[in-house]
């Protein structure tokens, strides 16, 4: 099968590594990373098959006898060349063949839930005599003393002679014509003969053979001549120890050469079946199924997850092959489209090489020769070419490659480079693909290209719905439906004129539309109401002062005469749209029409040039706190005006 070397194909072998680490042995995660989609719909359907029995089978018990497969390939390579097997690796070899013997009992009673998969473990060898063999002559990691009976017979001389040994040397250490040269009431050990640990002054007291000094040079450990040929009795009884413990290993191992392609056989065996239970494992987690396959180009996903995704993706349904083979999506950035045809092309690779995938019941794929993407920046950095440059040759390489038997997959056909062009040329790519007869998924935001494939036979649109009132992406694909101009919605709702929409609108596609405020925009009206309200307020205190031509210009810091109230005091805030002023009386602000008061003093006679009218009508707090944060900030500082006598208004 061809699959082009691309994003698509890197996330295929992030999705194999994770269903790898459900696997037990490193010859199973290795056969699960390369694993390759098959173009044999029988043989994808077998496995599927197989992957539903294995859950059933887990669903009944989930501890599945699987161990002991670590190792046991490197140690069968050793066989046929001389090498014989030490102690621990025939204790290994044993464990695996422990472990087959656990897994055909476990297979027995799991015929009627999983008829395929349990007749595997009928083929598989007991192995019963080796393993018996290989218990009889190798316990607590040694060749046992009952392995023979020569062995037998040397090691209880070596015994004999050992305890005899130890007797003569506990005389030795215990007899008062050496205490005095004794360092150490000790028996030591160098090299596998016993000596005694001696002052290094008296060495030449003792009769016998120094093997050894202290690091100090204090102490010299000796050998005496009167045990010596004791020991050297015993140094070659254990030379015929090794000799026989070797003739008892190669025994073993030619034992399990005779039974190699038996023991190989097992392996391949359990490791599918690791593979297999891997497989299961990750389809119970994720929810995957098994899927129907067929040779019709025909593609139904229902309820589709992205593998990787999973809890983060929103499902996705997608048909095509049924009336039509090209599905033209489109739709805002960031809305989708991308991941549907990672989703698409993932779902195909996974359940083409033998893996369930994350699908609703009655989904359906296609078994394709050939899956062709472009998909992402392919830009080449060390050819310098550019972004359109490199996909435009990896266009090419997918015309090449395309036939009846392939699934395109193209994201933002035509784009990085003049729109008008990379349109047309969009549209011919897509007219050719279609011709050779290719599957074809492909996104856009070209919206002629949307018109022409609701226009041509054997194309459909689809979009990636958005929803308006969130202005955010649902991530759903709606088939037979090309997107929608969200520019202009998303434009809209945030409080556009519709006049203005439906003119760019008309400029994008050359013919009318209307924009139903009603229907699409709740926000807009109410900002509408807001800018009508403001529009309104500023017109009329225009319109006021137009028609006003005897209004006193107040300014801030006048003295004006107040003649209901018989007072005086300082205009605060001046006249407003509806002919009020605000002044301060008696570290009061009142609020008062313009013609109630009059003018008795301008500012600019009561005040010298840059006063600091603040100090008028704020209080002595208020300017001190003002001041501090004019230098730097205070944490918890504030100015609270509501307690200002000078600020309340009235």
């Amino acid at each position: 099968m061809t699959i082009t070397e691309n994003m698509l194909f890197d996330e295929f072998g992030k999705v194999k590594e994770m269903i790898a680490t459900y696997a037990l042995s490193a010859l199973a995660k290795e056969e699960v990373v390369s694993k390759k989609p098959s173009t044999n719909p029988m043989q994808i359907k077998q496995w599927l098959k197989e992957i539903t029995e294995a859950k059933r089978i887990l669903n009944i018990s989930s501890s599945v006898p699987l161990h002991h497969l670590n190792g046991i390939d490197l140690i069968m390579k050793g066989l046929h060349k001389g090498v014989v097997f030490r102690p621990d690796q025939l204790n290994k070899l044993y464990d695996f063949i422990d472990t087959v013997r656990k897994l055909k009992r476990f297979m027995n009673d799991k015929e009627s839930v999983a008829p395929q998969v349990s007749s595997y473990a009928f083929s598989m060898f007991d192995l019963t005599d080796l393993s018996r063999e290989i218990i009889r002559c190798i316990k607590n990691g040694r060749v046992d003393d009952y392995a023979s009976r020569e062995l037998l017979k040397i090691r209880k001389q070596i015994t004999i002679l050992e305890d005899r040994l130890k007797e003569r040397i506990n005389q030795f250490i215990k007899s008062a014509k050496y205490a005095k040269y004794i360092q150490e009431n000790i028996i030591g050990n160098r090299d596998g003969r016993y000596v005694i640990a001696v002052k290094s002054e008296y060495k030449r007291m003792i009769n016998g053979a120094i093997l050894d000094t202290s690091a100090s040079g204090a102490t010299v450990y000796i050998e005496p001549a009167e045990v010596a040929s004791i020991q050297q009795d015993i140094y070659y009884l254990k030379a015929d120890q090794e000799i026989e413990e070797q003739k008892i290993l190669q025994y073993l191992t030619g034992l399990v050469e005779s039974y190699a392609y038996e023991i190989n056989l097992n392996i391949d065996a359990m490791v599918h079946y690791d593979v297999l239970f891997a497989k299961a494992k990750h389809s119970q987690e994720f929810d995957c199924k098994e899927v129907a396959v067929n040779e019709d180009a025909y593609i139904c996903l229902k309820n589709a997850k992205h593998p990787l995704l999973y809890n983060e993706a929103v499902p996705i349904d997608v048909e095509l092959g049924k009336g039509f083979k090209a599905l033209v999506i489109t739709g805002p950035n960031t809305g989708g489209k991308t991941v549907t045809l990672k989703t698409v092309g993932l779902i195909h690779l996974m359940i083409q090489s033998g893996f369930h995938a994350p699908v609703g019941m009655n989904s359906e794929i296609a078994v394709f020769k050939s899956i062709l993407v472009d998909i992402g920046d392919g830009q080449s950095i060390e050819e310098s070419l550019s972004t359109f440059s490199s996909r435009i040759k990896n266009i090419i390489e997918i015309l090449k490659e395309t036939n009846s038997r392939s699934l395109v997959l193209i994201d933002e056909l035509g784009t990085g480079t003049d729109p008008s062009e990379g349109m047309g040329l969009a549209t011919s790519i897509l007219e050719e693909l279609y011709k050779m007869g290719a599957t074809i998924l492909a996104t856009t935001h070209f919206s002629e290209i949307k018109q022409f494939a609701s226009e041509t036979k054997g194309f459909e649109n689809a979009s990636m719905e958005f929803d308006l009132q969130t202005l955010k992406p649902t991530y759903r694909l709606i088939i037979g439906k090309g997107g929608e101009s969200q520019a202009f919605s998303i434009a809209l709702q945030l409080g556009m004129h519709p006049k203005i929409i439906e003119r760019a609108y008309y400029v994008t596609y050359k013919k009318k539309e209307s924009f139903d405020l009603a229907n699409n925009n709740f926000h807009y009206e109410q900002q509408l109401a807001v800018n009508k309200k403001h529009y309104e307020k500023k017109e009329k205190l225009h319109a006021w002062k137009k028609t006003s031509s005897n209004i006193v210009n107040y300014c801030v810091g006048d003295n004006v005469k107040i003649p209901h109230l018989n007072e005086y005091g300082i205009i605060k805030e001046t006249v407003n749209e509806n002919g009020d002023v605000h002044v301060l009386v008696k570290g009061e602000i009142l609020k008062m029409n313009y013609k109630r008061v009059s003018l008795y003093v301008k500012a600019e006679d009561l005040y010298p040039e840059g006063y600091d009218l603040s100090q008028i009508f704020d209080s002595k707090e208020v300017r001190k706190k003002r001041n501090v944060m004019k230098k730097k900030h205070v944490d918890g500082l504030t100015i609270d005006h509501t307690n200002d006598c000078h600020n309340n208004k009235k």
